[in-house]
């Protein structure tokens, strides 16, 4: 049995309000990932040339797989299109079990519809935050409702307009404390507007979580 066949399977999918072919666009173009994939840190480059460059192997129709059995599809038609990524295999599976592939394309996924659903306009920039901490806590960063996708990622609109999610290794409803993270994307402020968000949600996020970090770009996303 090979190694990607232990590997847990799993299945996350979103539906977007764009065509198929801007759709396949935004997952196989750099300067369209670096708008939702991830979050910034001056190795995002790198990284995205990586796994969407080097390492996918596209075939037709609109896919993409990986070595480790997994793949991204896009389906539809010219006014709304499907985003699928699997994973094969026959190794433990069930939402009980906690990949972090998995609730990263989750937590991916969510940015990449809220590109194409919102439309915001100008570069996307990001807070990246980490600590330990639970669920309930992390969701009281933006009062009100949060929609959720699986057991751990969560995400909400916060009252500027900018998409924030979190994610972590239990899930959301677990009253123990553990990792989680929580990306902030914003777009097309400037440097004081980002500054100031920057100290607000550093503030917020320091009295709730143990080890609390916060991670911005020191190189501006390309395209800038």
């Amino acid at each position: 049995m090979t190694q990607a066949r232990q590997l847990k399977p799993y299945e996350v999918e979103i539906s977007v309000t764009a065509g198929r072919d801007e759709t396949w666009e935004s997952v196989t173009q750099p300067g369209v990932l670096h708008q939702w994939f991830g979050w910034d840190y001056d190795g995002l480059a790198a990284e995205i040339k990586q796994i969407f460059v080097d390492e996918a192997t596209l075939s037709a129709p609109e896919r993409m797989g990986w070595a480790d059995g997994s793949y991204l599809e896009v389906t539809g038609d010219d006014d709304s299109a499907r985003v699928r990524v699997a994973r094969e295999g026959t190794g433990r599976g069930g939402p009980e079990i906690y990949d972090a592939i998995e609730e990263g394309w989750r937590s991916f996924l969510i940015q990449l519809r809220f590109l194409l659903d919102r439309r915001p306009q100008g570069r996307r920039r990001t807070l990246y935050l980490t600590g330990e901490t639970t669920g309930r806590q992390a969701l009281t960063l933006v009062p009100g409702e949060w929609d959720r996708s699986g057991l751990r990622v969560a995400w909400t609109v916060d009252g500027d307009g900018h998409l924030v999610v979190a994610a972590g290794r239990i899930p959301l409803d677990d009253p123990s404390a553990a990792r989680f993270e929580v990306i902030v994307s914003m777009f097309g402020v400037d440097d004081a507007t980002f500054e100031a968000a920057r100290e607000s949600w550093a503030k917020r996020w320091a009295p709730m979580a143990a080890d609390a970090d916060l991670t911005t770009a020191a190189d501006p996303a390309p395209g800038s």
